[in-house]
């Protein structure tokens, strides 16, 4: 999974609009105790104005984004704590910024095919991305190769199956915050 023989720190979780990776990443983090972030909430003002615009960001535009994601997960690993944060990551380049020099970050791919997720996107309500982003986003997506050590889940089961899925494939994974106060963890199952 990390790469390192032992339970990540961070857990990206990376996909294209639409597949689900911040439902999947908020239950993550809620079921493990570790803390959440969307890594929209990361984007620039600029980035978002343009997105809402409808107007698709580009490689220039997406390096300060990632290189905030890459600063909340530091500051996770710096205080001891642990961390699942929804980012797209599309390409190799853009997964490299926050995983650089952090064995202990981990990837999950969310990955479903290119005909249910223009579907479930487009039955989203009040989200910013437009629907026709998973045109430009599916075609810049480069899928996780072997060295990336990446949990691959489907989208095309329940949000919480996918979350089981990911547990399984970490291992015993001990949790903090108030689930660490019961009386001992077990690994997930």
């Amino acid at each position: 999974m990390s790469g390192v023989g032992h339970p990540p720190t961070v857990l990206v979780v990376m996909a294209v609009s639409g597949s689900g990776k911040t439902t999947v990443a908020a239950l993550l983090a809620g079921r493990s105790g570790w803390a959440f972030e969307d890594g929209d909430d990361l984007h620039p003002e600029a980035n978002l104005d343009k997105m809402h615009a409808r107007i698709p960001l580009n490689d220039e535009e997406r390096w300060p984004w990632l290189r905030a994601i890459a600063a909340w997960i530091d500051e996770r690993r710096a205080s001891g704590g642990h961390g699942v944060v929804a980012c797209s990551a599309l390409r190799r380049a853009h997964r490299d910024v926050p995983r650089s020099g952090r064995p202990d970050v981990g990837l999950v791919h969310v990955k479903g095919d290119r005909g249910l997720i223009p579907r479930r996107q487009a039955a989203r309500h009040g989200h910013f991305m437009p629907t026709g982003f998973i045109r430009s986003q599916s075609t810049i997506l480069e899928e996780p190769k072997a060295d990336e050590d990446a949990i691959v889940v489907s989208v095309e089961i329940r949000p919480r199956e996918i979350v089981a899925a990911v547990l399984r494939a970490l291992g015993p994974v001990p949790p903090v915050g108030p689930l660490a106060l019961d009386k001992g963890w077990e690994p997930f199952a």
